[in-house]
């Protein structure tokens, strides 16, 4: 595979990641698993009907521009 082309399909990983982690979420939800998730600054534990659990506070989040490539040498 070209360079090209191999740059072009990296692009999508973070789409496709996305994606895959919505798809994780919202599957353990309906299996009656409960999630944890991060909302303004605070660790929830989320419950398939939609109850929340406060487990703890946690320092802001770091933003991550998605539409950046980093090369890792």
């Amino acid at each position: 595979m070209r360079e090209k082309e191999l740059n072009h399909l990296e692009e999508f990983i973070p789409y496709l990641a996305e994606g895959a982690t919505k798809k994780a979420y919202l599957e353990a939800l309906s299996k009656g698993q409960s999630v944890l998730e991060v909302i303004d600054g605070v660790i929830y534990e989320v419950f398939g009907d939609g109850t929340k659990k406060k487990i703890k506070n946690v320092e802001a989040s770091i933003k991550v521009d998605i539409t950046k490539k980093i090369v890792l040498s």
